[in-house]
């Protein structure tokens, strides 16, 4: 869907962008807002996922130290562009796959010995013995926070070349590489350490799994690699991409006209790249992971439901895409999206639904007097 709303519409601001013009200005007012809180606890959750790793490993520096270096580096990555950024991601993209390769080899010669369950086996995939729908519906929101990042991609269309291509396209690709990466690495941590329930921290209890695995060479490749593409790479693009909402959102005259403030050098927004460090260190240093993880999660649930109703809304109807392939694609496939998605959104636990709709509620009111009572409408869709 992202790559439908992309073609029609490449330009920095996500689901804000889409919803705005693509269904009503202040239907797009609130999907921005509802992407915020998604947005805006990623950076504090990659960044306090990974300072909990660190400070469990070198215990000297405490938590809110790695968090303050992280948020420090990947802000002037940020400020520097999106050329420095990329290059940067480079390289930790290839540390990274070195200790994603040298798990999966250890771990491999390590079941292939007899470690682990003994064997290799698929039932990590799937077993009907403890097999239940209350349990695939609990996993299902823990692979939403695991997957979330790759719509990230659409917040930087004005600063990529041929967005209408590229932005779905990236999408797509990292998507599928996500895919194969964690089935891959999950697959065999559960044939290295079958029982869960033995770690003595579950919070790095895929250290313990590396350990067993390949010993204290992998463990550490491990924690460098999760460390790198949590606290740099996972960081840089969630700053990135809540503080190009920002932008977008300032452009139109919907927050602070400072937030559209772009930087005469870098060409970045750099007022809404600090506000997003501004918020982000109290946040991670004052909220656990549980209230974290349920913010992100009812956010990008959230907005994921008004895009697919903005395709339908847009092609659909505005357009009037009825064709059997135009059915298809911004009807059928759109519904049944909608369809999941919503069936997961309503699991989702009491307290990230409280958060959530306490957040939309303060937008509502953003919303009544940005707007003048719904009487306003941004500049750019002013005719």
């Amino acid at each position: 869907m992202y790559w439908r709303m992309a073609q029609a519409f490449p330009i920095a601001g996500s689901v804000y962008s889409y919803a705005q013009r693509g269904l009503s200005p202040h239907v797009g007012f609130m999907a921005g807002w509802a992407i915020l809180v998604d947005y805006i606890p990623v950076p504090a959750l990659v960044y306090l996922v990974a300072g909990l790793w660190l400070a469990a490993e070198i215990p000297t520096i405490p938590v809110w130290g790695w968090i303050l270096m992280f948020l420090v580096l990947n802000s002037v990555l940020n400020l520097l562009g999106i050329d420095v950024m990329a290059r940067s991601m480079w390289v930790m993209l290839g540390i990274e796959l070195l200790a994603f390769f040298a798990f999966v080899v250890a771990a491999i010669i390590y079941v292939a010995k007899g470690g682990g369950v003994g064997a290799f086996s698929l039932a990590p995939f799937f077993d009907p013995e403890k097999f239940n729908w209350q349990f695939v519906l609990t996993a299902t929101s823990v692979s939403v926070l695991s997957y979330l990042g790759f719509d990230a991609i659409s917040t930087l269309a004005e600063e990529t070349r041929n967005p209408r291509v590229m932005i779905g396209r990236s999408m797509i690709v990292a998507l599928a590489m996500l895919a194969f990466f964690f089935m891959t690495q999950t697959w065999l941590a559960a044939l290295v350490w079958p029982d869960y329930t033995t770690f003595p921290n579950t919070d790095v209890a895929f250290f313990y799994i590396a350990q067993e695995a390949g010993g204290t060479v992998v463990r550490l490749l491990a924690l460098i690699g999760t460390v790198l593409a949590w606290g740099i790479g996972d960081g840089i693009a969630a700053q990135a991409a809540v503080s190009r909402v920002l932008y977008g959102m300032a452009r139109d005259e919907q927050l602070p006209k400072a937030l559209a403030w772009v930087h005469p050098k870098y060409k970045t927004p750099w007022i809404a790249i600090f506000l997003v460090a501004l918020i982000t260190l109290p946040i991670a240093t004052l909220l656990d992971l549980e209230v974290l993880s349920s913010l992100v999660n009812f956010g990008a649930l959230t907005a994921f439901m008004v895009l697919h109703i903005t395709v339908i809304g847009y092609y659909f109807f505005q357009k009037k895409e009825r064709s059997p392939q135009g059915i298809l694609n911004y009807l059928i496939l759109p519904l049944i999206g909608l369809l999941i998605i919503g069936f997961v959104w309503a699991n989702l636990n009491v307290h990230a639904k409280t958060l959530g709709f306490i957040w939309l509620g303060i937008g509502f009111v953003l919303l009544l007097i940005v707007s003048r009572g719904f009487r306003k409408v941004p500049p750019a869709l002013q005719v």
